[in-house]
């Protein structure tokens, strides 16, 4: 049996202005740094993240032992014409106006559709598992966005959810099961057993 941490990174500038922070690579900010350090975390043998410096800082801090394995399928959406502008900016703005009318579901005006996004966000984390599972690894940690652990979830998740009930805050995620032998028997699900940080 394997565990996982799907950890989202911690807060930034962006964050705290509710941007649509994609492939914006800001660092944490101090109230992000804070915020790891008043929390518990599990252990982890192996560490994944994504190549975003949000995400790459949020691991460095949490497992400051640990060799980086980085997997560029795991960063986060290309929001296209909406990066790094909050919803506030984008009131006006027709495109956007659509893409919430359609529930999130449109392609993100020169970005990413969801779909595209979802099968790279998939093909990372079937990496990352096939690693674990090649190294005997019994517990790891993916320090990546809250998108590509949303897209996880609503791929592999037990009990199922839809993409947006995935959803987490900044620092925190799931710990969820990979049972090995179902795993590469094709029948892939991810149990999730608790929600992170550690209470």
């Amino acid at each position: 049996m394997l565990r996982l941490f799907l950890l989202r990174h911690s807060q930034t500038e962006g964050n705290k202005k509710k941007r649509y922070i994609g492939v914006t690579d800001e660092p944490l900010c101090q109230e992000g740094i804070d915020l790891l350090k008043r929390a518990v975390y599990p252990r982890a043998q192996a560490v994944f993240v994504s190549p975003m410096r949000r995400c790459v800082q949020t691991a460095g801090i949490l497992y400051p032992d640990c060799g980086l394995h980085i997997i560029e399928e795991l960063r986060e959406c290309d929001f296209g014409e909406f990066e790094n502008k909050s919803y506030l900016e984008l009131s006006d703005n027709e495109n956007y106006q659509r893409w919430v009318d359609s529930g999130g579901m449109l392609p993100f005006p020169k970005g990413e559709s969801r779909e595209e996004f979802q099968r790279r966000t998939l093909r990372g984390f079937q990496r990352a598992v096939a690693c674990c599972m090649k190294n005997h690894w019994e517990e790891a940690a993916l320090v990546i966005h809250g998108g590509s652990i949303m897209n996880i979830l609503e791929a592999y998740g037990i009990p199922q959810k839809e993409f947006y009930q995935w959803q987490v805050d900044n620092g925190c995620g799931y710990q969820v099961e990979v049972d090995y032998y179902l795993w590469k028997k094709g029948k892939r699900s991810l149990h999730v057993i608790d929600r992170l940080p550690i209470q």
